[in-house]
């Protein structure tokens, strides 16, 4: 076929270029995405089949890899419940200072982790403002995994907040006056046409503060206290093996925080997806 017929019948882009741009695009992501994690797995699987056996099955590996993704999950399912209240509550109500309430949600955005660490430990430490009240009690907070939740549920909020929040300023008050009008008390409103709209959002929402939280550092080192097998983060197990000159553990156990971190991300995309297909909404 000659080239002229031939890009005759090529259907035309709006937008020209698609080609440098892609180019671009994937070369990008090569070098700042693909490579280094390329590298970091060619890393651990230098140690060979037992060594990082060996270093995966290390009981303090095993335990803060625990600390790390347990705490994950519970902060980012506490962020799920009140991100979603506090979306609710900025879309649906007006009330005096409620830009500012709007503004404020983006400060763990803007707030330095280290910042954000030392002002949550003075807080909840011991002799902290919120500590000296539970102490009498036998309750602690800092430097126990209750400190790095609330330090993951502070740094995390803001993805579901503003995960959610669009999405009900899409739906409007028109969508519960409708079920209102069809006879649906608010339980059924929220539950069977509010909350399958929301589910994608919820879950985009929980996955970002959930891969946050795995990764966070400077805003959880000083607040967990650092013990082993008690609250010692993996990220911070890294960092302790690099300044070991243990380049190899470091990588092994940075690969197994990818790998899981990637499975569960992985698994909440499939459910978003079902979710999608399921309600319609998304497409």
């Amino acid at each position: 076929m000659p080239l002229v017929l031939r890009r005759r019948l090529r259907p035309r882009s709006v937008l020209p270029g698609f080609g440098p741009a892609l180019g671009f695009t994937l070369f990008y992501f090569g070098i700042i995405i693909l490579i280094p994690l390329i590298a970091l797995v060619l890393r651990a699987a230098g140690v060979g089949p037992a060594g990082f056996w060996a270093i995966a099955s290390d009981p303090r590996v095993l335990a803060a890899l625990r600390t790390s993704f347990v705490t994950a999950l519970v902060a980012a399912a506490v962020n799920v419940l009140f991100g979603t209240l506090i979306a609710w509550i900025l879309v649906r109500y007006r009330f005096p200072g409620r830009r500012i309430a709007d503004a404020i949600v983006d400060l763990p955005f803007a707030l330095p982790t280290a910042v954000a660490g030392i002002a949550l430990t003075a807080i909840y430490a011991p002799n902290g403002i919120i500590g000296q009240l539970v102490a009498p009690l036998g309750w602690r907070i800092a430097y126990t995994p209750v400190g790095i939740i609330i330090a993951m549920i502070f740094i995390g909020l803001p993805f579901v907040v503003r995960t959610v929040q669009p999405i009900l300023e899409e739906a409007g008050a028109d969508v519960e006056e409708a079920a209102a009008t069809l006879g649906a008390d608010r339980l059924q409103t929220v539950s069977r046409v509010l909350l399958p709209g929301l589910l994608p959002a919820i879950l985009t929402g929980f996955a970002l503060a959930f891969a946050r939280a795995v990764g966070e550092y400077g805003s959880i080192i000083f607040i967990a206290g650092n013990i082993p097998f008690v609250s010692e983060i993996a990220p911070l197990l890294i960092v302790i093996r690099l300044e070991e000159y243990n380049y190899a553990g470091a990588a092994v156990i940075a690969t197994i925080m990818l790998s899981i971190s990637f499975v569960l991300l992985f698994v909440i995309n499939l459910i978003q997806a079902w979710s999608r297909g399921r309600y319609g909404y998304g497409r």
